[in-house]
């Protein structure tokens, strides 16, 4: 599964031989727990969340002057592009499960180039990298929708956050206390950049999940208080998602405005409540429609997808049942249309 050993011991001579790495994330789970775990072993470094979209540009440059680091890390991020690479002067490591791009000047480690169907998310590599953190791993694994050769130990540990009769990672995802962590990881990456920060260097220096749950550290406390109000805005939005859905296949939500996006956290928990409905939520902004989509295992989103922006302003992609896309409002219902008509 995922990358063999020769390739995990070459990264974690990656990461043991740096004195001050860059780490650019997504903001996701999977993105932040990959980043806790790197620089939690090395202990040294600086990260930076990637918040507007899913890919590293040459506006990026700017970060790395300001910074001089000896090596950037790139951690569960579906795009870098060559320009970036190509103006930067210091070793550039990328970790990635999304679909493969070919790209120069990066050391360029993903599963799918040898095997396409291995999904298998960053966090669980970056585990096998450094060997320690389980519970942090757990989070990102849990929380991109797979469940790993991992979830045994973990409930070994946890049985009351994971009991090991939960095989499924939905079912983890959405009724269990380790779902309620993962759900605060999410939100906490919620807002603005410097709010974000403060509680993923916080995160950098908490031991055991439980000073989060139950607040029994002024730090844990922290991050639970920040993540319940942000929560509170979620489970209004969810209700009058769940409102909106009728006996159509396809379950269509759309909300403006509003301080934070929840367009991946409300279409994974609706794709739990309705296994096999196909889920588009939306967030209307700046003349843009972001949206997140799901699907059950029956119907491969990617192929449908990109027939449907045909001649559409606009962009996407992602996993086989989970992608992204963001349409231009003008461009909107003809693509709403298009995909109706696919699925």
């Amino acid at each position: 599964m995922a990358l063999t050993d020769k390739q995990y011991e070459q990264l974690k001579d990656e990461i043991k031989n740096c004195t001050k790495p860059l780490f650019f994330f997504h903001d996701d789970p999977d993105g932040l727990c990959s980043f806790l775990l790197l620089y939690r072993f090395v202990k040294e470094g600086k990260g930076i969340c990637i918040k507007s979209s899913p890919k590293v540009d040459i506006s990026f440059v700017r970060k790395v002057d300001e910074y001089q680091p000896d090596k950037i890390f790139i951690l569960d991020l579906a795009l870098v592009n060559q320009d970036f690479l190509d103006a930067v002067k210091v070793p550039v490591i990328w970790i990635d499960h999304h679909e493969p791009l070919e790209r120069d000047k990066v050391k360029y480690f993903n599963p799918r180039i040898k095997d396409p169907t291995d999904n298998i998310p960053v966090s669980y590599m970056c585990y096998r990298i450094v060997e320690q953190d389980l519970w942090i791993s757990i989070c990102g694994i849990v929380g991109d929708w797979f469940m790993s050769p991992l979830s045994a130990e973990f409930s070994k540990k946890y049985p009351n956050l994971l009991p090991a009769n939960i095989k499924k990672p939905d079912k983890a995802l959405f009724a269990t206390r380790l779902g309620e962590l993962i759900k605060i990881f999410s939100f906490i990456l919620k807002g603005k950049t410097e709010e974000v920060m403060k509680c993923v260097k916080i995160l950098t220096r908490i031991d055991s999940p439980y000073e989060i749950l139950e607040g029994t550290t002024p730090q844990g406390n922290y991050i639970l208080k920040r993540a319940k109000k942000i929560g509170e805005s979620y489970e209004e939005l969810l209700k009058d998602a769940i409102k909106s859905v009728k006996k159509d296949k396809l379950i269509f939500y759309v909300y403006t405005g509003k301080e934070y996006s929840f367009t991946k956290e409300i279409s994974n928990e609706l794709l739990f409540k309705y296994p096999n409905k196909v889920i588009l939520v939306c967030r209307e902004k700046n003349g843009e429609m972001k949206c997140s989509l799901r699907s059950g295992k029956k119907l491969i989103l990617p192929p449908i997808l990109e027939k449907a922006l045909h001649d559409i302003d606009g962009y996407g992609g992602g996993h086989e049942h989970a992608c992204g896309v963001c349409v231009k409002n003008e461009d909107f219902n003809q693509f709403l249309e298009n995909f109706k008509a696919l699925i």
